[in-house]
């Protein structure tokens, strides 16, 4: 064996945890079957929030872990991709989002005049956007530099990958199901559109709603990302035009001007769903010790740090 642990996966849940590893002096082979760019990750929005995601006590103390280290990356936006942003979640109070809302800094109330046309509510906080195709690329150079690889390598069984080190760690995505004979695995599919930005500087979401599309804004580097769809069990990437015009309207009963933005592109991703996240460990036959850490849905950049560390100590744990 070459490698002390196999990351199976190239998103932003694996390369993290890949990261974690080497920089703990592990030699760390990342294997995948498609690069960084074509994972779901590098469609998403990017804006740090807890979204649907359980079990909410774990979600909170994986939250508020990744948050100061994505704050930490911020200070060098152009080389890691996030930047810390204002903006303003519509149609809640803050006593009304969670335990983890009591950790993000400066997180409030808004004022009166804060509150977007159409709303009664809404809570103001400066949280971390990332653009993800850099912050995939950082991901990856990051890793290098701490000694990892990546190998484009698919891979059919666990087992294939318990055979070339002592530690697995399935970070697969929607792959994770089928790899882990797990059938609560299902895609959520989302779909995005990308318009001009003109003179949106504060992301945009709205109170979400199980039973309906969320709404957000996003102003990132390569224009203005508008959403969303929460299409659970849609397998099809393809972007649908009625949901595009749907996802502009709303989009743009908060920011008028968006109904004349020139349209630069259309983008949908299947967010990797379970009705809780699986992060834990056991054995493959002939003792290779596999960390499961799948089902983050579209909450993926809010808890990749935190769940990157639990991973990580599992793997690293000794037999008891």
């Amino acid at each position: 064996m070459v490698s002390d642990a196999i990351v199976v996966g190239s998103g932003v849940i694996g390369l993290t945890t890949a990261v974690v590893l080497a920089e703990r002096g592990r030699r760390v082979e990342v294997w995948t079957r498609g690069t960084a760019a074509q994972t779901t990750s590098a469609v998403a929005g990017g804006l740090w929030w807890p979204y649907r995601i359980e079990p909410a006590d774990a979600v909170t103390a994986w939250s508020l872990a990744s948050l100061p280290v994505l704050a930490g990356l911020a200070r060098r936006p152009e080389e890691t991709g996030v930047r810390m942003v204002d903006g303003v979640h519509a149609g809640a109070a803050a006593a009304a989002l969670g335990p983890w809302a009591s950790g993000v800094p400066g997180l409030r109330d808004a004022a009166p005049h804060e509150i977007p046309a159409g709303y009664e509510r809404a809570v103001r906080a400066r949280l971390p956007l990332l653009d993800m195709p850099v912050h995939l690329g950082y991901l990856q150079r990051r890793l290098g530099l701490a000694g990892g690889t990546v190998t484009l390598r698919p891979v059919a069984a666990l087992a294939d990958a318990g055979r070339a080190a002592p530690v697995v760690v399935n970070c697969a995505g929607l792959g994770a199901g089928p790899l882990a004979g797990d059938p609560e695995v299902h895609p959520v599919q989302g779909q995005l559109v990308v318009v001009e930005n003109p003179g949106v500087r504060e992301w945009f979401t709205a109170a979400d709603d199980p039973t309906r599309d969320p709404a957000y804004v996003l102003p990132q580097p390569y224009g203005l990302v508008l959403g969303g769809t929460a299409r659970p069990h849609v397998w099809d990437c393809a972007p649908v035009p009625s949901l595009a015009q749907a996802i502009i309207a709303r989009c743009a009963r908060v920011h008028p001007s968006l109904t004349r933005a020139r349209i630069l592109a259309h983008r949908a991703g299947l967010r990797p769903a379970r009705q809780r996240v699986r992060l834990e460990a056991e054995r493959l036959p002939g003792g290779t010790r596999l960390v499961h850490n799948y089902g983050h849905g579209g909450a993926g950049v809010t808890v990749a740090w935190g769940c990157a560390h639990e991973a990580a100590e599992l793997a690293l744990a000794r037999e008891e």
